[in-house]
């Protein structure tokens, strides 16, 4: 038996929000909770359009009015996420936020560069393999703090280690003869942004079988992603399998 679920994407209730358009306001009235039988219908595809809608909501400044309190309460029992968002730490591009979710909505990863480790694997994995979860997002943000560092070979404490996950990305990033390969540089800083995304979905796919499964299968979709900080659009890289 088909689950019925509220899914016409940018005219009315979606999953996890609402859509804007002349019944905007209608269907913020109806917002729906993540259940288990709203994360076990939708699909890959769907899970992107759904973060694709959030974000132009977001941008225009029309997101959803949610009620917080009744999201707390009906989220208690269990969660049930249609996607995981790995992100940078950056104060200024907090999934939820961007993509205009609410609480149970999205898994939520954040770390400085939105770099892979074994931890980060193991997140990624839980949130898909064991927590149902439809889509892996990867999300750099332009002019990354993390990127400037690692570009400038910055030295910290245990940040050292973080920021040398970034370095492949650099080597990869080729530069005009005489222009600056550091912090200096804006446009090189935002390519080598875009090389570490990919770089991050490359190592989720070489190591962790589970994840390179999933995607085999076509139970989860891996896509790459850049935020604008100054402009608040989300710009996906790939829509399908990476």
């Amino acid at each position: 038996m088909k689950i019925a679920i509220p899914f016409i994407i940018s005219s009315c209730i979606v999953l996890g929000g609402c859509a804007t358009g002349p019944n905007a306001s209608k269907a913020e009235a109806g917002y729906v909770t993540q259940t288990r039988e709203m994360q076990a219908a939708v699909t890959p595809a769907q899970a992107l359009a759904l973060l694709k809608d959030g974000n132009e909501r977001f941008v225009a400044g029309r997101g959803v009015q949610r009620d917080w309190p009744m999201q707390v309460q009906k989220t208690s029992g269990g969660q049930f996420p249609f996607a995981v968002v790995l992100g940078c730490i950056d104060s200024r591009s907090a999934a939820e936020l961007i993509f205009d979710q609410g609480i149970g909505d999205i898994f939520d990863t954040r770390i400085a560069g939105n770099v892979v480790d074994n931890d980060v694997l193991g997140g990624l994995e839980f949130a898909t393999e064991a927590g149902g979860a439809k889509l892996i997002v990867v999300v750099g943000h332009t002019s990354c703090g993390a990127v400037k560092e690692a570009c400038d070979q910055v030295k910290l404490g245990h940040f050292t280690e973080l920021l040398a996950r970034i370095e492949p990305a650099i080597a990869k990033v080729e530069s005009q003869t005489g222009e600056a390969r550091s912090s200096k540089n804006a446009v090189f800083v935002d390519k080598v942004v875009e090389a570490n995304v990919r770089q991050s979905m490359q190592v989720m796919r070489e190591q962790s079988p589970i994840i390179k499964e999933l995607i085999e299968h076509g139970k989860v979709d891996l896509v790459g992603a850049i935020y604008d900080l100054q402009t608040g659009r989300v710009k996906f890289l790939k829509d399908e399998v990476r």
